[in-house]
């Protein structure tokens, strides 16, 4: 079984080398393309500003990566702002990041590794107990360049206890850009779907799949997606491969240990 890592770079070459050192022929196809923000004012704008905030929601690596990397010198991360985690893997990033920045004491809130999930829901339980009456909030995402996207349940749940919730695009994503052994690899895999395993650790990613890369390498070729093996990481991305007609579906959290279990049982 050759799996293809779906992940954004440099996420996906990551994942490549771990699922390799245990044993897996795996290779990097990634789907989303992650790009700088069209300006960097507005993250320096809330770096600037950071001590209104009681809380900052990092939504993915990405989002760690770019707001982090766009600080202005002398901007410090304010004892009194938490930072916040879908899961562990994000949260590793934000200590780490902060670490580098010289900012070692920052607060991290995300659902652990024994979580049945890490997304909002995981989360929520976690921040509940705060009181949010009159506070700020900003969640830090990646978007089509003008509006953020993601979130919108967490966002809701903040409203309801009082928070104001600002939203701030840190990166863009695209359909990411295959080099043409890459778009060899896609052309071979929909070829031969019994040889190969999808993992998708995203809905935006599949719909790229559906929406771009098949029309833009496979135009004149039908692809029957009902013979793929997909393993996703979560519920929801699991529904979007239901509709795009794919049938083998197996689901695992988005833990190493736990995706390669999950391949090495795949049919």
């Amino acid at each position: 079984m050759h799996v293809l890592v779906t992940r954004p770079e440099p996420q996906a070459t990551a994942w490549v080398h771990e699922l390799q050192a245990s044993g897996i022929t795996a290779s990097a196809l990634p789907l989303i393309g992650i790009s700088a923000p069209e300006s960097a004012a507005p993250i320096q704008e809330v770096w600037s500003h950071l001590s209104r905030y009681r809380a900052v929601m990092f939504v993915s690596p990405a989002a760690v990566d770019w707001f982090f990397r766009l600080q202005p010198p002398h901007c410090t991360w304010p004892a009194g702002t938490l930072a916040t985690a879908p899961g562990p893997g994000t949260a590793s990033d934000i200590r780490k990041a902060g670490i580098e920045s010289g900012f070692p004491d920052i607060r991290v809130i995300s659902p652990g590794s024994e979580s049945p999930q890490f997304d909002s829901e995981s989360l929520w339980p976690l921040l509940a107990p705060f009181d949010w009456r009159d506070q700020r909030v900003c969640i830090v995402s990646g978007g089509d360049g003008k509006e953020a996207k993601g979130r919108t349940w967490l966002t809701q749940q903040w409203q309801t206890r009082g928070a104001q919730v600002d939203t701030i695009v840190t990166y863009r994503r695209t359909p990411a850009s295959w080099s043409p052994s890459q778009q060899a690899l896609f052309l071979h895999a929909v070829a031969n779907p019994s040889a190969f395993a999808w993992l998708f650790s995203s809905s935006e990613a599949l719909n790229y799949l559906a929406n771009h890369f098949q029309h833009t390498y496979a135009p004149d070729h039908p692809i029957d997606w009902n013979q793929t093996k997909a393993l996703v990481t979560h519920p929801r991305i699991a529904e979007c491969a239901q509709q795009l007609g794919m049938a083998q579906i197996t689901q695992s959290k988005p833990a190493l240990a736990e995706v390669v279990l999950a391949l090495r049982n795949l049919p």
